[in-house]
């Protein structure tokens, strides 16, 4: 796609899984209940929660100055310590339940979020502009070229996030401020049974998806810069599999560049989408006012439903999200 195009295909070192992955990374719908990856804060973190939002005010920083090592907190260590277990095992996503909102204003809420994240992994930029702290939230605009459906109240099928970008996060946090009123459920699969069910149905669509596919880039770019990259879905490293996700970015990719998209491309992004639609290999866990949501965002596919918003603006569905990656640097494209 020539010059309109910047090439990440060099990133997804290493050759092609080959075989069924049968170990406890390849789960289904009836391997996981989705009531046991809400975790309870407690008695002892909860009073961490509280002092932490006491010397917050007593203690006058900008938030982003605010580090995990300044705070004593060794209950909500513990405990942030099991969510990244299981982020980085099986299943893959958890939920922390829950910052009391009705106690804490919100920007002190939104520092605990911010000071918590840092115990998964260390907060990296979501935007080209350096943004640390994103709103995800309903704009009104339409989802498109440079509209990122986290500013819509559209279906958001199952992907990653930033599957477009130079370096895309390890893991994501996101805090619920405020729920729809209606919709906007979560839902989670596990890529590895994605792969293994392409690799047994659908092994030619795999292979395409192994190549590298154009991704609209959503504008998050340098003035002048490429608008598509060129990137595999999978990539494997020998240990563990490296996902890019999203059909909607692939065939609004091509539709940037001007290119026509052909008949194994187009046969293989529906493939993604038959596998995906089973109901059988995701679940479903809505995320509620106070809940911190996170999630392995390489190897974990994730998607939200349509939701309806509420007409009062002070009542309208906000979430705050984080990304967190430990390699690169901590700008936008690493």
């Amino acid at each position: 796609m020539g010059t309109m195009s910047i090439d990440l295909s060099h990133k997804a070192t290493g050759g092609r899984l080959g075989r069924v992955i049968g170990d406890g990374r390849a789960w289904t719908r009836r391997d996981i209940e989705p009531e046991e990856q809400v975790f309870d804060l407690g008695r002892e973190a909860m009073a961490e929660v509280t002092g932490l939002a006491g010397a917050l005010g007593r203690d006058p920083l900008p938030r982003l100055l605010r580090a995990s090592d300044q705070v004593e907190m060794p209950a909500l260590r513990s405990l942030m310590g099991r969510i990244k277990d299981g982020l980085d095992h099986r299943p893959g996503f958890a939920v922390l339940d829950r910052l009391p909102l009705d106690d804490l204003d919100r920007e002190t809420a939104i520092t605990v979020f911010w000071i918590l994240g840092q115990l998964i992994g260390r907060p990296v930029a979501q935007k080209w502009d350096g943004t640390m702290l994103y709103d995800v939230r309903d704009t009104g605009q339409a989802f498109g070229d440079g509209v990122r459906g986290s500013y819509t109240n559209v279906e958001l099928v199952f992907h990653v996030d930033n599957a477009f970008g130079v370096a895309p996060p390890d893991y994501v946090g996101l805090f619920c401020l405020r729920p729809a009123r209606q919709g906007g459920v979560s839902r989670f699969c596990s890529f590895y049974t994605v792969h293994n069910r392409l690799l047994e149905g659908y092994p030619e669509a795999l292979e395409r998806l192994y190549r590298p596919l154009p991704w609209d880039r959503q504008e998050e770019h340098a003035e002048g810069a490429p608008r598509v990259a060129l990137a595999p879905m999978f990539s494997w490293d020998g240990e563990r599999l490296r996902v890019r996700a999203n059909v909607n970015l692939v065939r609004m990719g091509y539709e940037v560049a001007g290119s026509e998209m052909d008949r194994q491309t187009a046969a293989a992004l529906d493939a993604v989408a038959e596998v995906t639609a089973d109901p059988e290999i995701w679940v479903e866990l809505p995320i509620e006012r106070g809940q911190l949501q996170y999630l392995n965002n390489r190897e974990i596919a994730h998607y939200r439903d349509h939701f309806t918003d509420n007409e009062d603006p002070e009542l309208k569905r906000h979430l705050v999200r984080t990304w967190h990656r430990d390699w690169g640097r901590p700008s936008y494209d690493g």
